[in-house]
């Protein structure tokens, strides 16, 4: 079974852009989404050199984990990924009334995978940090630009904001969330 265990934290400020690098303009759309259980997706990303590749994503609960883990603990998924012709990706983008688009760039920061989303369109000027770890107990040194931990927030999962993006939401928990933006 393959694990997807990360943390996931709301960005504040630019002191992020020294330690982006790999810029990937990404699409994505939900074929299903239910409830915090399946959720398929499809993944259309063009990198900096303008080359194309696609996947498809089957993300399910771990057996066993919390719905919402325990404050500063990783949210822990099943998650299969699997690389398909970006022709059939496109084709189930088309398909797909629910996407959010980004601008996704890895990040050289120790201690896990660390990647930074920059959200566009109806879910600008979101930005989040996630971190793919080893453990779901795993420490983190957390850079001081995370403002905000949104581990387990489903309302602010790619998911759930490919079906309610931030431009929906009312303007004082837009303001709530993004003080200033």
């Amino acid at each position: 079974m393959a694990l997807e265990i990360e943390r996931r934290f709301l960005v504040s400020g630019e002191q992020w852009r020294p330690h982006a690098h790999r810029a990937r303009a990404i699409r994505q759309g939900y074929l299903s989404t239910g409830n915090g259980e399946l959720t398929l997706r499809v993944r259309s990303a063009r990198a900096a050199d303008g080359g194309m590749e696609a996947f498809l994503t089957l993300k399910l609960p771990a057996v066993g984990a919390a719905a919402a883990p325990p404050a500063g603990q990783a949210l822990t998924r099943q998650e299969y990924e699997y690389a398909i012709p970006t022709l059939d990706a496109e084709a189930l983008l088309e398909q797909s009334a629910h996407q959010v688009s980004k601008t996704r760039f890895s990040l050289d920061l120790p201690g896990g995978e660390w990647v930074l989303d920059v959200f566009e369109d109806a879910n600008a000027p979101l930005v989040v940090a996630e971190v793919e770890l080893e453990r779901a107990d795993q420490a983190v040194a957390v850079p001081s630009w995370c403002s905000t931990e949104i581990t387990g927030r489903r309302d602010l999962s790619n998911a759930a904001l490919a079906h309610r993006p931030l431009a929906l939401w009312p303007a004082a928990e837009r303001e709530a969330l993004l003080p200033g933006a």
